[in-house]
């Protein structure tokens, strides 16, 4: 089995990117094959609201502005199951997830339950630093998003500066537990 780790913090050596690793090691103890991209490192602007409104990822379900979502789309196909780790700035997800899941959102949402992420369990986990503050809204959402995409609400774990240690055993353990489920 397959899980995806999306990360989207240009901060290598954070919170966001910590959250990231424990992911990984959990769905790995479990024997899945995870992956860590993050979306920082790719070229994935803004929805551009083609034509009046929607472009071919109404009727095709694909993006036509060529860039590195394609190819990011194509593995998110692919997997079984995602972890979606975002630092929290404003109350919200960063910059790069909200573009990335925009345009994964248009293209597989309007599929109904012929899209590729139908089914499919989520864990989401916001991550604010500083203050801690927008973490209830960011995962607010994230439940948005994975009830769009008819996804399966696994777990949406917010963490903390101050909690950050019991909450990276918890992410670990959500990834190990979510990998199990998949073996069922």
């Amino acid at each position: 089995m397959k899980i995806m780790i999306l990360t989207s913090s240009p901060n290598n050596d954070g919170l966001t990117a910590a959250c990231g690793e424990e992911a990984k090691i959990g769905a790995e103890m479990s024997s899945a094959i995870a992956q860590i991209i993050n979306l920082n490192t790719l070229n994935i602007p803004s929805c551009h609201a083609c034509g009046s409104g929607w472009g071919t990822c109404l009727n095709k379900h694909t993006c036509q502005v060529e860039d590195d979502f394609q190819k990011l789309h194509a593995k998110v196909t692919e997997a079984d199951a995602y972890i979606i780790i975002t630092p929290v700035y404003w109350g919200d997800m960063s910059e790069s997830l909200k573009a990335f899941i925009d345009r994964l959102r248009r293209c597989e949402a309007s599929n109904g339950e012929k899209n590729n992420l139908f089914g499919k369990p989520f864990i989401c986990v916001a991550a604010p630093g500083g203050t801690g503050n927008g973490c209830i809204s960011c995962l607010a959402t994230f439940e948005r998003f994975v009830d769009h995409v008819k996804g399966v609400k696994y777990d949406f774990i917010g963490v903390t500066r101050k909690n950050k240690d019991y909450k990276l055993t918890t992410i670990r353990e959500a990834a190990k537990s979510m990998a199990e489920s998949l073996k069922l």
